[in-house]
């Protein structure tokens, strides 16, 4: 059950995204319902197939085969996204590309519980991983805090971020990966 309550962590659910058609409907609606978001890591409002090229996307030398994406549900309704990648940098990281959640959610603790349930999942399907990495952009850096809420600190390693027109930098963020159990 959905609390909405501060404080209280949101009952989600994660289920791999496949790419059929009415789950990217809603990833697209999903992602154009943050429009803030795509302007601060774009420069541009969302493209209306954002959630296609997010699900294909992989860095250039890497392998679909080594892209994950999860949808988060929560009332039986995908609000959120995860989009991870295997292996990288390193044999002992996920690299967490992306958690967005609708704009409309925002507040009523899904990306805390998202978060939750992803740090076991990680742990039960990938026995190797020792490490989740991501990275913030400079001009998104207000989830700055609610990454660290989730456990995760900032390496000291800034990177030159462009996404077209946009320049900022990347500040590199990390958290252990609990054992399962």
């Amino acid at each position: 059950m959905l609390t909405g309550m501060p404080g209280q962590p949101a009952a989600v659910t994660l289920r791999e995204v496949v790419g059929d058609p009415e789950e990217l409907r809603a990833l697209q609606r999903v992602m154009e319902s943050d429009e803030g978001f795509a302007l601060r890591v774009t420069g541009h409002p969302p493209g209306p197939a954002d959630a296609q090229s997010t699900l294909m996307f992989v860095p250039e030398g890497r392998s679909p085969d080594d892209k994950v994406a999860f949808g988060v549900w929560a009332d039986d309704e995908l609000v959120g996204l995860f989009d991870l990648l295997l292996r990288y940098p390193d044999e002992e990281t996920v690299y967490l590309g992306l958690l967005l959640v609708d704009h409309a959610r925002q507040g009523q603790g899904i990306g805390t519980a998202a978060c939750q349930a992803l740090d076991r999942e990680v742990a039960a399907r990938w026995p190797w991983a020792r490490r989740l990495r991501l990275s913030v952009v400079r001009t998104n850096d207000q989830v700055l805090g609610f990454w660290r809420r989730m456990g995760f600190t900032e390496t000291g390693e800034v990177r030159p971020y462009r996404y077209d027109k946009l320049g900022s930098e990347a500040v590199l963020m990390d958290k252990p990966v609990a054992a399962a159990g």
